[in-house]
């Protein structure tokens, strides 16, 4: 299968060179599958990297977009509408059962932006002196600077530099190294229950508990970063339920509009107080478009029971890739999984032989393939992607 980009006889890629150049151009989906402007057919087991987990085109959310495109797409935030406050208020519910905390909700566009609030709202909270925020190595927030220095991956930094200061990272899933790291000078901590971009590294027994109790003890915030993981995909409605902590605050996109770019930042109403109007903002927090969209993907999720099917789903899938010889292990929860390959199997020519055979998932890192699939995966959907996988692996091993 080739993989062309139609330029339609443009002197240059119109794009900027961020993402390398692009290979295929995808024009119309349904479900798990999507297809090419060649009307090549593939599986999508990457969903627009854990975005589209309700499928693509889904009905119920492309109704509800469209039903608000031709009512109210926006207005400014000297105004709220309708469609937000209602949104608010189910994203709300989710995490007050979650948590056992009410919260307060700031709107963004992407994750990256849900996590530039919470770490501005990090700031706020522990005042001048008190601004360092601590995460993990391994770890990915975003790309904007601020974002991008709390993420641990000095390699990303590298080209920026110098990074913003005030961001400490310590090794993932060492408690004592954390607790050696945060003082009386760490704001907060910020933190994914499953390192999703690291190599879907799941945080190991205890690691969030201990760093709940830490943050108690020394009087931080515990963010908890929720892009990735939250909103059904590990199986509990966030990543962070499995191990019973109760974040005070928790960043949230992806899945949440399904495709529209839309995320959230939540925190305890008594952390959320610390904002004073001014402090932060966005043209497009909270637009109509973008929050009816948001309802519809919760009511949509709720009425499926999406935390069963991704542990369901999840589980056969799990199974069925652990069985493969070329497959070590499988990391991760529900449908945010990771196969481990074996020795001398390089995942990027695994995903590019998959992708001529109509396969998508991820390299994450050189011996481990990503797999996202919709919430809504078929058996017959998930035996095909197993045999795909297998029929590569058998050809690339060593």
């Amino acid at each position: 299968m080739s993989h062309t980009f139609d330029t339609a006889g443009l002197d240059q890629c119109p794009f900027m060179p961020v993402f390398g150049a692009p290979a295929i151009s995808m024009e119309r989906g349904s479900g798990t599958e999507v297809w090419d402007t060649d009307g090549t057919r593939y599986l999508d087991f990457l969903s627009g990297i854990a975005v589209t987990s309700l499928g693509h085109a889904n009905p119920v959310i492309a109704d509800a977009i469209s039903r608000q495109a031709n009512t109210l797409l926006h207005v400014s935030n000297f105004f709220t509408n309708p469609q937000a406050t209602a949104a608010a208020v189910k994203v709300n519910e989710l995490l007050a059962d979650a948590t056992g905390h009410a919260g307060q909700i700031f709107f963004t566009n992407s994750g990256a932006e849900s996590n530039e609030c919470a770490l501005k709202l990090a700031r706020k909270w522990g005042g001048r002196g008190r601004h360092t925020v601590v995460s993990a190595y391994g770890s990915f927030h975003g790309r904007t600077l601020a974002t991008l220095a709390a993420t641990g991956q000095p390699a990303k930094h590298e080209p920026f530099a110098p990074m913003p200061d005030g961001f400490k990272h310590v090794a993932w899933g060492d408690l004592d190294e954390m607790w050696a790291s945060v003082d009386s000078s760490v704001a907060a901590v910020i933190i994914e229950p499953i390192q999703g971009e690291g190599g879907v590294n799941p945080a190991p027994a205890g690691y969030l508990q201990g760093i709940r109790d830490l943050c108690d003890e020394v009087g931080a915030l515990m963010i908890v970063d929720e892009i990735q993981t939250g909103f059904a995909r590990t199986g509990r409605w966030f990543g962070f339920e499995h191990d019973g902590v109760s974040p005070d605050v928790v960043t949230l996109a992806k899945a949440m509009g399904n495709g529209m770019p839309v995320g959230a930042c939540w925190a305890r109403t008594d952390v959320a107080a610390v904002f004073q109007p001014g402090d932060h903002g966005s043209t497009y927090s909270g637009t109509a478009l973008a929050t009816a969209a948001v309802s519809a993907v919760i009511d949509e999720m709720r009425r499926l029971d999406a935390p069963a099917l991704a542990t369901s789903k999840g589980a056969r899938f799990a199974t069925a890739l652990e069985a493969l010889p070329q497959v070590e292990s499988v990391r991760g929860r529900g449908l945010i999984l990771g196969a481990q390959l074996s020795d001398g199997i390089d995942a990027p020519t695994v995903y590019r032989a998959l992708l001529d055979r109509g396969f998508i998932c991820n390299p994450v890192n050189a011996s481990t393939l990503r797999f996202l699939p919709p919430l809504t995966v078929s058996d017959s959907e998930l035996d095909e992607a197993v045999a795909l996988v297998a029929d590569v692996l058998a050809e690339v091993a060593p």
